[in-house]
């Protein structure tokens, strides 16, 4: 587990932390493992877990298995046009006007093809309404429709999954296709189905074997459900297209780092996702599906030494998004056997760790972080290492002065 990070304390000098490194042997492995479980569906880049031009590039142009970027806004598929890349999927709704407006200037130029999350008729009204950069060229807006693929048990009244699309049925997908094909500027040609509850939710929950049974059950149970309802709701979309003259989809994507092979095997999609697995963060430790190295850490420099067995490191403290709990902090990592202060935990502008005895001021602490992508909000470049060797250090969007959330 630990080789990784071995590779990158070897090969990041300890002059300037804190630093950011990505090993890209573990990488690699890493993108070989997610190419194996999606059972040859090509797998698109979730960027949102990347966050870092180069490391997309490196994905897409060493690993044939991946094809093409999931983006998390508009003005970063935009970003990523410019830089050359010309398939993109922005896979949530926005109502940024200015944003949508340079994603119809994006492909008027570049010849990229952006296609826009909608899952309600206001979604393609705007887009419509801002597509004008692309009036006269022959071309519109590619949009995708989002499918809910939450559980629904007991007649609906327990909803399990993300709460994002209120398209369900194969009827409601039908009317709002109608309607797309009744817009200007835009043309419906693919559909995004994403099952968070399986690929989002780990299922070893160490300590806690009732629990960890009812999300298995849960999943499996929900994975059933969903082999009969997408095809169908597939199929509504389809049948809408060919009455309104319209050509058919060009893709369905769906799934995600922790759940390739699942819903490989249900095999209503023509396409995958993933991004996190690329980085294998903490929260991936607890998904039996998943045989990954961790490729990212951070480490941040010793700066006291507040008791013989403790050591306070400079800040650090960068939680993970979702509901705020221990699962959400970061992991000390390296060396083994450090904890964090329960006190204090990871803050803002230091971090006192438990463990501490062999560390000394001017000494590193490696840290995983729980999710992917975040972390590089936090640093403005980052170290890639190979064979235990610093390669190259590249900018994050930071560092290329990009914030896109």
């Amino acid at each position: 587990m630990t080789d990784s990070l071995h590779r990158l304390n070897t090969a990041v000098p300890n002059d300037g932390a804190p630093v950011a490194a990505i090993d890209l042997d573990a990488l690699d492995a890493n993108a070989r493992f997610l190419t194996a479980a999606a059972g040859g569906y090509p797998i698109r880049v979730a960027s949102k877990s990347i966050r870092c031009t180069s490391i997309i590039r490196h994905v897409l142009d060493h690993h044939p298995g991946f094809r093409g970027v999931m983006a998390f806004t508009p003005d970063e598929a935009v970003h990523l046009a410019r830089a050359g890349f010309d398939d993109l999927l922005v896979a949530y709704p926005s109502v940024d006007v200015a944003g949508i407006r340079n994603v119809a200037e994006a492909m008027a130029t570049t010849g990229a093809t952006i296609r826009l999350v909608v899952d309600d008729p206001a979604h393609v009204a705007l887009i419509s309404a801002s597509a004008g950069a692309l009036a006269g060229t022959g071309r519109s807006i590619p949009l995708c429709m989002e499918i809910d693929l939450g559980w629904r048990p007991l007649g609906g009244l327990l909803k399990v999954g993300p709460k994002r699309s209120p398209i369900r049925t194969p009827e409601q997908a039908a009317a709002l296709a109608a309607q797309i094909c009744a817009t200007e500027h835009v043309e419906l040609n693919s559909l995004l189905a994403y099952e968070g509850h399986i690929a989002g939710v780990g299922d070893i929950i160490p300590g806690r074997p009732l629990r960890q049974l009812v999300i298995r059950q849960m999943q499996a149970a929900s994975l059933k459900e969903i082999a009969a309802r997408l095809p169908a709701v597939i199929d509504a979309v389809e049948q809408t297209l060919a009455r309104r003259g319209a050509p058919p989809l060009e893709l369905v994507n769906g799934g995600g780092s922790g759940s390739l092979q699942r819903t490989a095997e249900v095999g209503a999609v023509t396409e995958l996702a993933a991004g996190s697995g690329l980085f294998n963060p903490v929260l991936f430790d607890s998904y039996r599906s998943l045989a990954l190295q961790p490729a990212v850490a951070y480490a941040m420099p010793v700066v006291r030494k507040p008791m013989a067995n403790m050591a306070t490191l400079l800040g650090g403290g960068y939680p993970a998004s979702g509901v705020p709990g221990p699962d959400r902090a970061p992991t000390p990592a390296l060396p083994t056997g450090l904890t964090f202060d329960r006190d204090e935990g990871a803050g803002e502008v230091q971090s006192p760790l438990h463990g501490a005895a062999g560390l000394h001021i001017g000494d590193r602490v490696w840290l995983r972080h729980a999710k992917s992508g975040e972390l590089f909000e936090r640093f403005n470049e980052v170290h890639l290492v190979r064979a235990g060797n610093l390669e190259a250090t590249v900018p994050t969007y930071r560092g290329e002065g990009r914030c896109f959330v």
